[in-house]
């Protein structure tokens, strides 16, 4: 989150940066209270010295055998009066961090203006786009011929948009996870993770689920506990609470989880087959860095990204994600579009993003400086190294046969130990 002190110092900016990502909240309200409470704070303050001050007149009258009895009720009244004031400041701190929640982050200086994804900036775009001389199928169609996946059989199960991956499928799906966790860890040195794929409320907080997209959850109401949105919020939360060291920074985890989304509302042929589920596998990048470094670890992170796309020889583009598109914790984002030759469509499969300290303030994630050995807060970024559903639909497409077979990229044939679905 924002820090008071920021909003403070700078009000009129705060609110145009807000105001810039479409949200609505009144910095003048907030920067109302904290005035009452600071000013509350300062008469609490005022009257503890007083109090203490007739606490040392009441211990000389007392040593010297006169009367005290009218200091002793002056100070119980001011005592009364400073637990009153408490309650006070306790209620306007309240509602201070109950604003402060909902602020989203600021966008950083260099993300380009707008209002939504029709604003966002293409700053890349790699590969040709695949050419055929025949009719394509789509992943679905294919899917069916070559039994990879039974969205009929999965809607038995457990509704629609929970996909369900079968033979080859299912083994195509393993091989994408353990070829990206392998290749970040060997390739980009992170170290490999395997996280609980529940969370505790407090979790969600740190990384900007919660309280805002509590609706966009799945919510276990008896233990209380959340099903993952993504591998950023148990890997984000490993260090909340504490302090790291800053020569053992920067900080690379990477980890595979299942993702779920209620999505509520999407409904339509854009959200057939894989093309948007509530259930889906990640890979994810998860970075804590020293604040001045952030932005090049940003590029860094986007470059990950990108190397297992090219990897797999994958037409692609990176978009730079305008004001108005931004998520509410990020500070800037850069979204990873494969292309679809059968949907004749980009999709996103993965978002790389800096928060700056938002979301260590959050989580209470610092680390101390080696020159001076104070703290300070850690800047955390992640990115999807990727997402796998919209990655099957590229693949499956781009790499079809005329006899409806798909070949399986060179990097993925020591995982699948076949070079054709078939």
């Amino acid at each position: 989150m924002l820090s008071i002190s920021r909003i403070r110092n700078n009000p009129d900016a705060i609110q145009l940066a807000v105001a810039a990502k479409g949200e609505h909240v009144n910095i003048k309200s907030l920067l109302d209270i904290d005035a009452q409470h600071r000013e509350i704070l300062t008469e609490v303050n005022d009257l503890r010295a007083e109090r203490n001050r007739v606490s040392e007149e009441i211990a000389n009258v007392k040593r010297s055998g006169g009367d005290a009895n009218h200091a002793i009720l002056s100070m119980r009244e001011m005592g009364e009066k400073i637990d009153k004031l408490e309650d006070k400041a306790g209620s306007y701190k309240t509602q201070i961090q109950s604003a402060l929640e909902v602020i989203p982050n600021i966008p950083h200086e260099s993300v380009p203006k707008g209002k939504d994804e029709k604003d966002n900036k293409i700053v890349k775009v790699w590969g040709e786009k695949p050419e055929f001389d025949y009719e394509l199928k789509d992943h679905l169609e294919l899917g069916l011929i070559l039994n990879l996946l039974d969205f009929e059989r999965s809607a038995k199960i457990a509704g629609s948009a929970f996909p369900l991956y079968m033979g080859l499928g299912a083994k195509l799906e393993r091989a994408l996870i353990n070829f990206m966790l392998d290749f970040h860890v060997r390739e980009h040195g992170y170290t490999e993770v395997f996280p609980p794929f529940l969370a505790k409320a407090a979790a969600l907080y740190t990384c900007g689920q919660l309280p805002k997209f509590a609706e966009d959850m799945y919510h276990t109401e008896k233990d209380q506990l959340y099903l993952i949105p993504t591998a950023e919020v148990p890997v984000t939360n490993i260090h909340a609470d504490e302090i790291l060291d800053e020569d053992k920074m920067p900080i690379n985890y990477s980890a595979y989880s299942a993702c779920f989304r209620r999505e509520a509302g999407s409904y339509g042929k854009e959200n057939r087959g894989l093309l948007r589920v509530h259930q889906f596998n990640k890979v994810e990048m998860v970075k804590f860095v020293k604040p001045e470094t952030s932005y090049d670890e940003l590029e860094n992170l986007l470059a990950n990204a990108e190397a297992i796309l090219q990897s797999f020889g994958l037409h692609y583009r990176v978009l730079e994600l305008c004001t108005g598109d931004l998520s509410f914790s990020a500070a800037k984002c850069y979204d990873l579009e494969v292309w679809s030759p059968a949907e004749n469509q980009w999709l996103e499969v993965s978002s790389c993003s800096n928060f700056e300290d938002f979301q260590a303030r959050r989580g209470n994630i610092r680390y101390r400086r080696s020159k001076d050995n104070k703290t300070d807060y850690v800047h955390t970024l992640n990115g999807s190294g990727v997402a796998t559903p919209r990655l099957m639909i590229a693949l499956l497409e781009t790499y079809q046969t005329p006899d409806g077979k798909v070949i399986v990229p060179k990097c993925l044939q020591p995982y699948m130990d076949i070079e054709v679905i078939g």
